[in-house]
């Protein structure tokens, strides 16, 4: 074999191995929601400005999913049981809703985990544990072509990039802020846990991004 055609073959083989190890590796077609928002998720007369809070009717979000081929990453860190509640309300919600999902478990080193999830280029990271808020408020505002679901929690500065779902009971802040004053780990039950992560994809589907949703 010539040598050309040897270096073209081995090259060819590692694209192949590439592509078959990382299906995230083609061309995307940007994700579009599915269905609309239902009244009284927002006022339709205003836009909410940056960092505003909405607090949109029970349901109002249940009639939005992804369209197809929707990419997210779960960067999750802690094992507390708010954390795994819901980190597990967003891997039912990724397969009721048949969304790509891959996780990174960013416990050991937090600003990493971020950034091996923007890395792999999803349309949405989902973040889940409030040892992440710090980091993420470091890490977000450079970033601002990454959109970001922080869900239970909320950065005390978004920016227009970092939406945030919470209700009372959560609201953590970082920033030496910490938790509110109403802190619960009760009040992250499974419901309240699966309808956050589903409120807040419908906002940012819908671009209302930059934002804190509350759902109580």
């Amino acid at each position: 074999m010539r040598p050309r055609t040897a270096s073209l073959l081995a090259s060819l083989a590692l694209l192949a191995g590439c592509a078959a190890g990382d299906g995230w590796s083609g061309p995307h077609t940007p994700p579009e929601p599915v269905g609309v928002l239902g009244a009284g998720f927002v006022e339709p007369s205003a836009t909410p400005s940056p960092e505003a809070t909405i607090t949109p009717e029970p349901g109002s979000w249940d009639g939005v999913r992804p369209s197809p081929g929707y990419r997210v990453v779960l960067l999750t860190a802690g094992e507390d049981r708010p954390t795994k509640t819901l980190v597990a309300a967003v891997r039912q919600w990724a397969d009721d809703e048949d969304v790509d999902l891959r996780t990174v478990v960013a416990d050991d080193d937090l600003v990493g985990g971020i950034t091996d999830a923007m890395a792999m280029g999803p349309d949405l990271v989902v973040s889940a544990g409030n040892d992440l808020v710090d980091p993420l408020t470091t890490v977000t505002a450079s970033h601002l072509d990454q959109q970001f679901l922080v869900v239970g929690a909320e950065l005390a500065e978004p920016t227009g990039n970092v939406t945030a779902v919470d209700w009372s009971g959560a609201s953590f802040r970082g920033e030496g802020l910490g938790a509110s004053s109403t802190y619960d780990p009760a009040s992250f039950t499974a419901g309240r846990c699966a309808a956050a992560v589903r409120a807040g994809v419908a906002a940012v589907l819908h671009d209302l991004t930059g934002i804190v949703v509350w759902i109580d």
